[in-house]
């Protein structure tokens, strides 16, 4: 009987996930699959074309390396914030989560006030006489990369921060009354504890900057176009949607496909993870 009432309470949101959300995608995807040179001819045209392998290799180089970088500079705030005292604790969780309440689109101009030419960065670098000209830093892979780890590194301390708080101080004070060193605790104890939060905020963090626009588009321009802007062109420039959905669709398998990737990573580096 309980579980029946379960599926009742959770029937209406699950029928607006599946009308709004799942049917969408679905239909996008099935409009790939019903063009006159057959089933599979967008997919051929996609894989076939130099330029969009490119891209897509491109596109997913870009958010593994964002993810691997978030994934280092969020665990090592959250370790930080979650070993705090109670008033610093909330002081710095603040300071974590105030550059999401700027649009994305605000945050991404502010890097081109900052990488520009006549930017804050080379401003500074001429004043200190450590170069004799400006860099060309905007539309360059490293522009997109740092704007990327800005936007998504908040959602990685937040999911890590309350992992990590989750874990019993007992474990690490008896880790150290046993003789284990600092290192050893860290890497024996907190390190596998913390696997689903880094798990979670690794999938957040891939797909936002897998699936990203505005950014790509910002600082990186046609020089570093991804998956993102190029469906984006293939839309509403070239207005060619049967091929903006088999771009689509390619982002959605290979979306799921990372998220299974780490799942199974997650379930090998610690069974009880996930």
């Amino acid at each position: 009987m309980k579980r029946f009432a379960g599926w009742t309470l959770a029937s209406p949101a699950t029928a607006l996930v599946v009308v709004f959300l799942v049917l969408p995608v679905l239909a996008t995807i099935a409009t790939t699959f019903t063009t006159p040179a057959g089933p599979f001819a967008t997919y051929v045209s996609f894989f076939g074309s130099g330029f969009r392998r490119t891209v897509l290799v491109r596109t997913i180089q870009i958010s593994l390396i964002t993810t691997a970088i978030a994934l280092v500079i969020g665990f090592v705030t959250a370790y930080v914030v979650s070993r705090a005292p109670g008033w610093l604790k909330s002081i710095l969780i603040v300071a974590a989560v105030f550059p999401l309440l700027t649009g994305v689109v605000v945050r991404s101009f502010a890097w081109l006030i900052i990488l520009g030419k006549n930017g804050i960065l080379n401003s500074t670098l001429l004043n200190l006489g450590l170069i004799s000209e400006p860099f060309s830093m905007l539309y360059t892979q490293g522009a997109v990369i740092v704007a990327m780890v800005y936007l998504f590194v908040p959602l990685m301390i937040l999911t890590l921060v309350g992992v990590l708080e989750s874990i019993p101080e007992d474990l690490i004070q008896a880790s150290s009354s046993l003789g284990a060193k600092p290192i050893a605790t860290f890497m024996q104890v907190t390190l596998p504890l913390a696997v689903p939060g880094l798990i979670v905020g690794a999938v957040l963090v891939f797909t936002g900057s897998f699936t990203s626009y505005a950014t790509p588009q910002l600082l990186g321009g046609e020089q570093v176009m991804m998956m993102g802007t190029l469906m984006y062109q293939q839309a509403m420039v070239t207005f060619d949607w049967v091929a903006a959905s088999t771009i689509a669709a390619v982002m959605v398998v290979i979306t799921i496909a990372i998220v299974l990737v780490m799942t199974r990573l997650a379930r090998h580096l610690n069974p009880m993870a996930v």
